[in-house]
């Protein structure tokens, strides 16, 4: 169960990590992000970005409807 959920599916990069990243900081060490995303790019960045800050990658998941539910821990 997340601690909070973010939806970014109608963002683009680089705005889909920086309200990403405000999220996280929101948030203490351990607890829990969902961040709903479309978009081949922000797939691509937004879990490498928050790694290479710190931040673990719990889950990722891609729906038939194009919307990836990425599911981070703070760090």
């Amino acid at each position: 169960m997340p601690d909070q959920t973010l939806d970014i599916t109608a963002e683009v990069c680089p705005m889909t990590f920086v309200r990403t990243r405000l999220a996280l900081d929101r948030l203490r060490p351990g607890q829990l992000l969902l961040v709903l995303l479309r978009g081949e790019e922000p797939v691509r960045n937004v879990p490498q970005t928050a790694t290479a800050q710190g931040h673990q990658v719990v889950e990722q998941t891609t729906g038939e409807d194009g919307v990836t539910r990425l599911l981070l821990r703070r760090g």
